[in-house]
């Protein structure tokens, strides 16, 4: 620690060989301005050259364009939350929104997920006004309550396998070791906070229902059909401890849980997400189709592993004819499709069917079990990692998934509105099969 933290000190007050003194440092206070967005960095020439500035952008914590979600915390720190900028006025929206989705996401929920006990009740800071947003940047904060320092000794010393930990020296040459910082999946609470408002006003504009469940842990495997995802509920997913909504597959799924977690091991799993009443048009061609940014939310998720949607990977077996999706014209006049292996998404556009996708999730990299490892002196050891994890993260991801794909939807909606909601609509061509926006529903009653 002692080395890493000389090797710092050196290389930013040295000399250079082109004259430049360091990364120019004229304080400590200076260092404080790496945490904001944009960085100006000056660099001091001691030659009568013009001076030069170098900026820095710190990526990473930024999600979205038009409804932009900014996350911020560590596992250890004094809490986490979120910044959403963009959001819409005149939306009803209370703590109580917010605190339905972090309580599903919570730990402590039952004995297949982390004993660690936090309450995550959230409090709204900014953006609100008499119970209606404003417009304005919804700055959102749940502390941290239930920290064990002392759990992560080890993890000073060494890497924890298949963890952030070595990447994390990798890149930045520190990291906070408590938690994991900013790798843990506390830092989702933010997401799902932003998710929640999103799903909110999704529902709001076009009665879109974004409903996520697990349909695989381990070798238990949910076979195809036995769910319906045009009828399924969110009370039948919520019926059970490992959300999956058929009882006896969520049995199953629960032992192969408890099956690894007495062994001190974890097991992996796949979630499966849905979306209906999903307006068409949202996304745009090339590289921002809306199955590229649901990838990306995806895998920006901890643990993940995989992504498709449609008929993803099993599409490579059928042929064209087997695999297209062929239109007709239901009895409302509605241009449809008979089957979805398009998976709601054609051309990188929404078409109005139901978004289907799959996530893989790993199993939980920090297990006890003893391992073996490498500490950061690069000495080669043994470790069995402390703390509190889940044997199986998938049942906790159900309502990460689910915020995530709410985010891209209302900022692919957003995106959709401003460039192509400006006039008029054709309405032989750019007819919705979802229902009109209930405007009533922004307007505050007077007393």
């Amino acid at each position: 620690m002692a080395s890493s933290l000389a090797y710092s000190k050196s290389l930013l007050g040295g000399a250079r060989a082109d004259g430049v003194s360091g990364l120019g440092f004229r304080q400590p206070s200076d260092l404080r301005r790496l945490s904001s967005t944009a960085v100006q960095i000056p660099i001091r020439r001691r030659t009568s050259l013009p001076q030069r500035s170098l900026e820095v952008r710190a990526g990473g914590d930024k999600f979205g364009k038009h409804f932009e979600v900014a996350t911020y915390g560590e596992s250890h720190g004094g809490g986490v939350g979120c910044v959403i900028t963009g959001c819409p006025p005149r939306i009803p929206l209370s703590e109580e929104d917010l605190q339905f989705e972090l309580d599903r996401r919570r730990p402590g929920q039952s004995r297949i997920t982390t004993p660690r006990k936090e309450t995550d009740t959230c409090r709204i800071l900014s953006g609100i006004y008499e119970g209606m947003t404003t417009g304005t940047s919804i700055c959102v904060f749940v502390p941290n309550t239930d920290q064990r320092g002392h759990d992560y000794s080890e993890m000073s010393i060494a890497y924890r396998p298949s963890h952030a930990d070595a990447t994390y020296d990798f890149k930045y040459g520190l990291r906070a070791i408590q938690g994991g910082g900013r790798s843990s999946a506390r830092e989702t609470i933010g997401r799902v906070a932003a998710g929640a408002v999103a799903k909110k006003i999704l529902r709001m504009y076009a009665g879109t229902e974004i409903l996520a469940y697990v349909s695989q842990v381990h070798k238990v495997v949910l076979p195809e059909g036995v769910v319906d995802n045009e009828t399924v509920t969110l009370d039948q997913i919520e019926s059970n401890i490992v959300r999956c909504p058929d009882p006896e597959y969520a049995q199953k799924m629960i032992e192969a849980i408890d099956a690894v977690r007495v062994r001190g091991d974890s097991v992996g799993g796949v979630v499966t997400c849905i979306a209906r009443n999903v307006p068409r048009g949202l996304g745009c061609p090339v590289f921002d189709k809306l199955e590229a940014d649901l990838a990306k939310a995806m895998l920006s998720l901890p643990a993940t592993k995989g992504f498709e949607f449609g008929s993803g990977f099993a599409g490579t077996f059928m042929t064209g004819s087997e695999h297209n999706d062929e239109f007709y014209m239901d009895e409302h006049g509605n241009m449809r499709t008979r089957t979805n292996r398009s998976g709601g998404i054609q051309g990188g556009i929404s078409n109005g069917e139901t978004i289907s996708m799959r996530m893989a999730f790993k199993p939980t990299s920090t297990i006890g079990k003893k391992q073996k490892t490498v500490t950061r002196e690069r000495h080669e050891t043994e470790i069995i990692a402390r703390g509190r994890h889940d044997p199986c993260v998938v049942p906790r991801a159900v309502p990460m998934v689910e915020a995530m794909v709410a985010l891209v939807l209302l900022d692919q909606l957003m995106a959709q509105t401003g460039q192509c909601g400006l006039f008029p609509v054709d309405p032989a061509l750019q007819q919705q099969i979802v229902p009109a926006p209930n405007g009533s529903l922004l307007t505050p009653k007077l007393a």
